[in-house]
C-alpha cells in the first residue's frame, strides 16, 4: 500500500513554522511530504536539505499528493488533492477593505477547515452550513505544537541577564501598527537599560520601518528576523503589540500582554491608548496581577484548549477520514474565473 502524500503550500516564510510539526507527525507515521513554494515572498533558503520540494506545478501533478495543507488564504483548484486549510494565524479581529472579518471570508478554495477553539469553531461551522462546500473540524493550531514544549539552547534567553525581557511585535498593516507611533518611547526605553528588548515584526512590515528599528540595536534591544517566533515568545517575560495575531500566540503561554490601540474587544489585553503610559503598563503586567490572568484563562479555553502537543495529530486524522468517508455530502464549490486566472497567471501555468 503506497503511503499517504502530503503536499505543504506555503506563499510565506512564517508557514514553515505553521507546517513543519504536521511534516514532522506525518513523516513520523510513515507518511511522504513534498513542499511547494508559491510566489517571490517566500525564501527557498529557510528550506531545510533533508526537506522535499516540488518546483512546479507539473512537478505536483506527477507526484499526486493526497492533501495539499495551507495556511495561506487560497490554493489553486488545478493543484491535486483535497485542500486544508489550516490558518497563518488566530483571529486577531482584523476587518478588511470591504468591512468583514478577514478570517472567515470563504473563498471557495478548501475542502477542510481545521479551526483552533471552541471561538473560531462556532464560526466556521455556521458558516460551513451556509456555505455547503467545505467541513470543519475542531483540531487546535499545529503551528504551537512545539509552543508547550521547552526549547532546548533558546539562543534568546540570556541567563546571565536578570533583567526581564520585553517582547514588542508589531503587525505590517499602517493603520493597525504600533510601530512608527511608539519609535521614540521605544528609543528611550532601551537606553535607559531598565529591559531587554527583542523585536520582531510581520515579514510585510515597511523596510523603512524595519531598519528605523535595526537601527537602535545596542546592549538591550536585538531586532530579529525569524521564521519561527516560537522561541522568542518562551523568551518574554511580557509582550508589547498592536493588534497582530502573533499576540494571541502569547497569550496561550499564560503570560500578559500591553497593547498600543489594540482594535478588539479582548479583555485579557492591558490596552493603552497613549505613548507615556507603555512603561507603567508594562510595568504593572510584570506583576501578573491576579485579575489580569484569570481573565487570560478565560480566552485561552475558547480561543485555544488544546496544550498537549498534538494539533498535528488531530490534523492528520480528519484529513485521513476525509481521504477515507469522501467529501460528501458538500457540494461543488462555486468557480472564481478571476482568481483561479490570477494563480494560473502567479505560477505561469497554463494547461488545463
Amino acid at each position: 500500500m503506497q503511503p499517504k502524500r502530503y503536499l505543504m503550500y506555503i506563499s510565506q516564510n512564517y508557514s514553515y513554522a505553521v507546517l513543519r510539526p504536521i511534516q514532522k507527525e506525518a513523516l513520523r507515521q510513515g507518511a511522504e511530504v513534498a513542499w511547494f513554494l508559491e510566489g517571490r515572498e517566500v525564501n527557498e533558503q529557510y528550506l531545510k536539505e533533508d526537506e522535499s520540494r516540488l518546483k512546479t506545478v507539473d512537478d505536483i501533478i506527477n507526484w499526486q499528493p493526497d492533501a495539499v495543507f495551507v495556511p495561506g488564504n487560497v490554493v489553486p483548484n488545478f493543484i491535486p488533492g483535497i485542500k486544508v486549510g489550516v490558518f497563518h494565524g488566530f483571529d486577531a479581529g482584523k476587518i478588511n477593505r470591504k468591512g468583514i472579518e478577514d478570517h472567515y471570508v470563504i473563498r471557495n478554495c478548501f475542502d477542510l477547515y481545521c479551526t483552533q477553539g471552541p471561538h473560531t469553531t462556532k464560526r466556521f461551522q455556521s458558516l460551513a452550513i451556509k456555505h455547503k462546500t467545505f467541513s470543519v473540524a475542531e483540531t487546535g493550531w499545529p503551528s504551537i505544537d512545539p509552543l508547550f514544549t521547552a526549547i532546548k539552547n533558546n539562543p534568546y534567553i540570556d541567563k546571565r541577564d536578570s533583567r526581564k525581557t520585553v517582547l514588542m511585535c508589531s503587525t505590517f498593516s499602517r493603520n493597525l501598527s504600533c510601530a512608527p507611533i511608539v519609535f521614540d518611547k521605544i528609543k528611550e526605553l532601551s537606553k535607559s537599560g531598565k529591559w531587554r528588548w527583542l523585536i520582531q515584526f510581520h515579514p510585510k512590515m515597511d523596510k523603512i520601518i524595519v531598519d528605523q528599528y535595526k537601527s537602535l540595536q545596542n546592549d538591550n534591544l536585538q531586532f530579529v528576523e525569524t521564521d519561527d517566533v516560537l522561541p522568542l515568545l518562551q523568551a518574554a517575560d511580557v509582550m508589547l503589540c498592536d493588534t497582530s495575531s502573533v499576540l494571541i500566540m502569547y497569550l496561550l503561554l499564560r503570560m500578559p500582554v500591553v497593547t498600543f490601540n489594540n482594535q478588539t474587544k479582548n479583555n485579557s489585553l492591558l490596552n493603552i491608548e497613549q505613548i507615556d503610559e507603555i512603561e507603567s503598563a508594562i510595568d504593572y503586567a510584570l506583576t501578573y496581577p491576579a485579575v489580569l490572568m484569570q481573565k487570560i484563562e478565560a480566552y485561552c479555553q475558547k480561543t485555544h484548549p488544546y496544550h498537549d502537543g498534538k494539533s498535528s495529530k488531530r490534523v492528520i486524522e480528519v484529513t485521513d477520514k476525509l481521504l477515507v468517508d469522501g467529501l460528501s455530502p458538500v457540494i461543488k464549490k462555486p468557480f472564481n474565473f478571476i482568481r483561479q486566472l490570477k494563480l494560473r497567471k502567479k505560477l505561469n501555468y497554463w494547461k488545463w
